[in-house]
């Protein structure tokens, strides 16, 4: 047996070292005005069924004034909302009856870049090479004889190079869409202008936020070549991703712009936190993010990109739990989001990946820390991979043929037809098509439907809140002797044992000696004291001290 502690029990302020939270894709979860886009009004209404589903809080991906080119991923500006989704007030609306129902609401911050529609590039593009207002982006002069060719050779994360020349010969930096130029975190009024906008935020009581590309603010001084890229060795950069050190990914002075910002989040009441979306070659360097005077959290997306195997899946959380003793944080825990292919579709084909992303989803909810859900999870949603490549509005789509669109279909709520409740009785649009099957995994249809995606969820969450192993921080995970393809540990809590046992094996596995279950994945076959668990699944057993 081995064990792994988690950071000491959550306070009134640390309810995201144990939180469940629960990611909206703004413009795929409801709409509320019959456009085809969902909106702040359609989360509004649909709270309830968030707080009854068991979350702790919700993250908003952008909201922000854009012109959508990267889905509200481009901001122009950072203050407002896009009337695509509402306004000010429909945000604050919001977020009050949130707050009414004991949920928090985490926003998505997009520091890398902004919009091309910034007031401040649109400065930049009107101002002369070496002015101020070129000082807030990256503008360089090219190489070759007449400048014709790209001041280095970075690589797009969506393809291609990462820089675009304006009519005055220059060339501006982009590591996303040529509609997304990289501020100059080096320049002093960018970062007081960052300030400003956490605070906008926080004193309109929001909770937390993500922080995209949070590895990206800061580049190598000199802007140095990476040395390939895909032109030239047929590799992609962003294959390092994670692996290796790019000059414009994870530069040690990014972590003092989060020293800066740690002090505003803590001069407000309630427990504000951040999360990161950072990437860096090694977990040493991960860690980094996370501590008393940086952020909060960072994405263990270690665990989602685990494979099916008892091996990975032990690596990754023994590894995760150790880097989160040292740093004093939790772990964070999530199997989809709006980037990646949904983890029923990665798992496997039809039924199967279905089977093993419901067990994958107990042994995530049974571990210390936090956990992230992507919307539609809770319904066993799969990747829609015949989306029309018309249709498809990724940017990384045109450049490279690779589409995040499948995972961002907007999710069934009700009905027989598409879009299944989506917005407004009797409408009919929905901004991407949802597939014929989906009017059986409409929360409708699984509501109250026992063994449904969405009732092992709801149950789950209820237990994993309630239960005195689970509940908070409390109980390391330990580790124990099992047979060949089986991943058991045990939590401990309150006089009671908690056990979670996951079958990878390929075959039903007899269980034995934990107690009673009270919470699987598939139905198991008991023998007295002994329960068959079958393959690909997950099971919760209680054990309770006598007295």
């Amino acid at each position: 047996m081995t064990d792994a502690t988690n950071p000491a029990p959550p306070t009134s302020d640390d309810w995201w070292r144990s939180a469940v939270v629960y990611q909206v894709y703004v413009r795929s979860f409801a709409d509320a005005d019959g456009d085809g886009v969902g909106d702040l009004r359609g989360i509004r209404e649909r709270l309830p069924y968030l707080r009854d589903l068991g979350i702790d809080a919700v993250w908003l991906t952008p909201f922000y004034t854009s012109p959508q080119v990267d889905a509200g991923y481009d901001v122009a500006d950072y203050r407002d909302v896009d009337p695509l989704f509402g306004t000010l007030t429909d945000f604050d609306a919001m977020t009050t009856d949130a707050h009414a129902l004991g949920l928090r609401i985490i926003v998505d911050l997009v520091p890398n870049h902004t919009s091309d529609r910034h007031p401040w590039f649109r400065a930049a593009l009107a101002a002369a090479p070496g002015s101020p207002e070129r000082g807030f982006y990256h503008f360089a002069d090219g190489r070759g004889e007449h400048g014709e060719l790209p001041p280095n050779d970075w690589e797009s994360i969506f393809g291609g190079p990462a820089w675009t020349r304006v009519p005055d010969g220059q060339w501006y930096l982009h590591l996303f869409d040529p509609a997304q130029p990289d501020l100059n975190w080096r320049h002093p009024p960018v970062r007081a202008e960052f300030e400003d906008v956490l605070r906008f935020w926080l004193d309109r009581g929001v909770d937390g936020f993500r922080i995209d590309v949070a590895h990206g603010m800061i580049k190598a001084e000199g802007l140095p070549d990476v040395g390939f890229n895909s032109m030239t060795t047929g590799r992609r950069q962003s294959e390092l991703l994670g692996k290796g050190r790019l000059p414009y990914f994870d530069q040690d002075e990014v972590h003092d712009i989060y020293r800066a910002w740690r002090p505003i989040l803590d001069s407000y009441p309630g427990g504000r936190m951040a999360v990161a979306e950072a990437w860096a070659e090694t977990p040493q360097r991960l860690a980094r993010y996370i501590g008393p005077d940086e952020l909060h959290q960072a994405f263990s997306f270690d665990f989602l990109d685990a494979t099916w195997s008892v091996d990975s899946f032990r690596k990754v959380i023994d590894t995760a739990l150790a880097e989160s003793t040292i740093v004093g944080a939790p772990t964070t825990w999530v199997l989809s989001n709006h980037d990646r292919q949904r983890h029923v579709t990665r798992y496997g084909d039809g039924e199967v990946g279905l089977r093993r992303a419901r067990a994958a989803a107990l042994l995530m909810l049974a571990l210390p820390g936090c956990a992230y859900l992507y919307q539609g999870e809770e319904l066993g949603l799969p990747e829609v991979l015949d989306i029309p490549d018309t249709l498809r509005q990724d940017p990384a789509f045109l450049r490279t043929g690779e589409s995040r669109d499948g995972c961002r279909v907007p999710i069934p709520w009700s009905g027989e037809l598409a879009p299944y409740g989506f917005g407004p009785a009797g409408s009919e649009l929905s901004w991407l098509p949802a597939p014929s099957t989906w009017r059986a995994l409409s929360v409708a249809a699984q509501s109250g439907v026992p063994g449904s995606t969405l009732e092992l969820y709801r149950t789950a969450l209820r237990v994993r809140h309630e239960h005195p192993a689970l509940a908070g921080t409390a109980g390391g995970v330990t580790w124990l002797e099992s047979e060949p393809g089986l991943l058991a540990f045990h939590r401990t809590g309150g006089g009671t044992t908690l056990t979670c046992v996951v079958n990878l094996s390929g075959a039903p596995a007899e269980v034995a000696g934990h107690g009673r279950p009270i919470v699987a994945s598939d139905e198991l076959t008991e023998r007295g004291s002994r329960h068959t668990l079958p393959v690909d699944a997950a099971v919760w057993f209680e054990r309770r001290r006598a007295g």
